[in-house]
């Protein structure tokens, strides 16, 4: 799996998880030395290359002169999410993601959850976006610190779950009840639905409620990844104010 840009390399680098780099001729020299000192510094072989072997590699001439080859993202499975939980002896928190299409949305939330302590992030294998370089490279590095975990069904998922005591939240943009009237101080899990239509019926109907931001603007509804974000960060701080 191939990442690029210069950012995104730089921090896969830093977190130790590329096998090798590809930088362009052309590339200025030093965002060149950069990259070497990098590279160095990780063990990771370096490589310059014509552009245009960038351009063909990657189907984008977006890559700002460099890409680095990462390791294929392994999935996990449920219990290391709630393995992760015990270990840090927190409540347990996961984002459930119902059809997201937009890898960079998807890459975000990844990203979101892992900052915030989330412990696992749960998509359906056929009704979400793969975890395609893009994903990986939006996520900036979270990918290789939370478990992510392929499921076939997520409204049969959301019920093992609640079997096993995790209440479910949807974020819906119409439900009355915000996050800051919710007790968080359990097992919990938080759903967001499809950039365009939201959470599927079958998924709403295994919701334990459903929760919204208020918004006070003119605009009426937040990006998914931003509104992943806000609830998570909600969350959190609810957990820490006993409620």
């Amino acid at each position: 799996m191939w990442i690029y840009g210069r950012n995104a390399v730089l921090e896969a680098l830093r977190e130790g998880k590329v096998e090798s780099v590809l930088v362009a001729h052309g590339v200025q020299p030093g965002a060149l030395k950069e990259f070497e000192r990098a590279a160095r510094a990780a063990g990771v072989p370096l490589e310059r290359v014509p552009r245009i072997q960038l351009d063909q590699a990657l189907r984008t001439t977006q890559h700002q002169g460099v890409a680095a080859q990462l390791p294929e993202v392994v999935t996990r499975d449920l219990e290391d999410a709630f393995a992760l939980a015990s270990e840090r002896g927190e409540r347990l928190l996961l984002v459930l993601l119902d059809h997201l299409t937009d890898p960079r949305n998807v890459g975000a939330i990844i990203r979101s959850a892992e900052a915030l302590g989330a412990h696992g992030v749960v998509m359906e294998e056929r009704r979400s976006a793969p975890i395609s370089p893009v994903v990986v490279k939006t996520a900036a590095g979270a990918t290789a610190h939370v478990p992510l975990v392929v499921v076939p069904n997520l409204p049969s998922t959301i019920e093992r779950l609640k079997e096993r005591g995790v209440w479910v939240y949807g974020a819906d943009g119409e439900a009355r009840t915000t996050p800051e009237q919710v007790d968080w101080d359990r097992d919990a899990a938080l759903v967001i639905g499809s950039e365009g239509s939201g959470m599927r019926r079958l998924v709403r109907e295994r919701c334990d409620d459903t929760v919204a931001i208020p918004l006070r603007g003119k605009v009426s509804s937040l990006n998914a990844s931003v509104a992943a974000g806000v609830l998570l960060y909600a969350i959190q701080q609810g957990r820490r104010a006993g409620r």
